[in-house]
């Protein structure tokens, strides 16, 4: 087929009504993305080092670890370089690859808590079959699919957009290359493509939460029906991190996509949280109320030298 773009590369503008902010906004987000790695990877370390934390919820939480990992190494990096001064233009290609994976990485996350949700449903409500239920075999299949399913709706939503011709202007208003602000950009009519867009990216997300909602219903259900009152509180904080990590997930998938009349800067605040704090604040939400994670995080820290030989055997005792 032939290409009906003229447009070769994309200017990328950064983050509206931040000038002569950059050299701040530079080390504090640089800072930001490297809390966010050195976080996820020593949650990855943890859960990879330890037996005892070789189980369904684990193995879910360690392929978020991995996601939040990835997700902000989709924009920031470009970002970091925009802030720096370095050049501000972007290939073709490389914003339709990084259009796509920021929606596959996204999406992959969306299922990703659905699956983990699930999960908690089967081990509160059905507790004496979940070892049956959840198996390594179940497991892997579910982590695939969410992957599997992320790579459809992303490449749908890329297809969409670059299927547009563009000729010019190149100039992108914004710190990456996402879905509402290279429509507008587009050399053609796109009020269609906007509505299928908006179905598309708020259908996913809210199926999801649906479903989310769904399993939490009938947890909340089962744990009233505990009689114990520590029972009860157990089974609340096994839930609790998972519930403040989808709150913190859904709520920029909602002001940025769902909003009737968008704002680029609240837009890009709102971006800028969902990329670099929320996946830096995951860790610490699976890891402060678990005793488990928190045990093998200190392990983890002494052995590569982080905690000293004292303070981890006072912890471990």
């Amino acid at each position: 087929m032939r290409n009906r773009s003229v447009v070769t590369e994309f200017i990328l503008l950064g983050i509206p009504h931040t000038e002569g902010l950059q050299t701040t906004l530079f080390v504090l987000f640089l800072s930001l993305y490297i809390f966010t790695l050195a976080g996820n990877l020593l949650i990855l370390l943890a859960i990879v080092s330890s037996t005892r934390l070789h189980t369904p919820m684990y193995f879910f939480l360690c392929k978020l670890s991995v996601c939040d990992m990835f997700f902000p190494s989709v924009s920031s990096p470009e970002m970091l370089l925009c802030l720096a001064g370095n050049s501000r233009a972007i290939s073709y290609a490389g914003c339709a690859s990084q259009l796509f994976f920021y929606h596959f990485l996204g999406c992959t996350e969306c299922f990703l808590h659905t699956v983990m949700a699930s999960d908690r449903f089967v081990a509160i409500c059905h507790p004496l079959r979940y070892t049956m239920i959840m198996s390594r075999r179940v497991c892997a299949i579910l982590a695939v699919g969410t992957s599997f399913f992320g790579c459809i709706q992303a490449t749908f939503l890329t297809t969409l957009t670059f299927q547009l011709p563009y000729c010019g202007p190149n100039e992108v208003d914004y710190f990456f290359c996402d879905i509402p602000v290279m429509l507008k950009l587009a050399c053609a009519d796109t009020s269609a493509l906007e509505m299928v867009g908006l179905i598309s990216v708020g259908l996913m997300p809210l199926s999801c939460f649906l479903l989310i909602l769904t399993s939490y219903s009938r947890i909340v259900y089962s744990i009233l029906q505990i009689r114990s009152a520590e029972g009860r509180r157990r089974a609340f904080s096994t839930c609790s991190a998972h519930l403040t990590a989808i709150l913190l997930f859904y709520m920029p998938v909602v002001l940025i996509y769902l909003r009737p009349t968008p704002s680029p800067w609240l837009d890009a605040t709102v971006q800028i949280l969902n990329n670099l704090v929320t996946p830096m604040l995951n860790p610490l939400i699976y890891s402060l109320r678990n005793k488990e994670v928190k045990s093998s995080l200190r392990k983890v820290l002494h052995q590569v030298g982080f905690l000293p030989e004292q303070l981890w055997r006072k912890d471990s005792s």
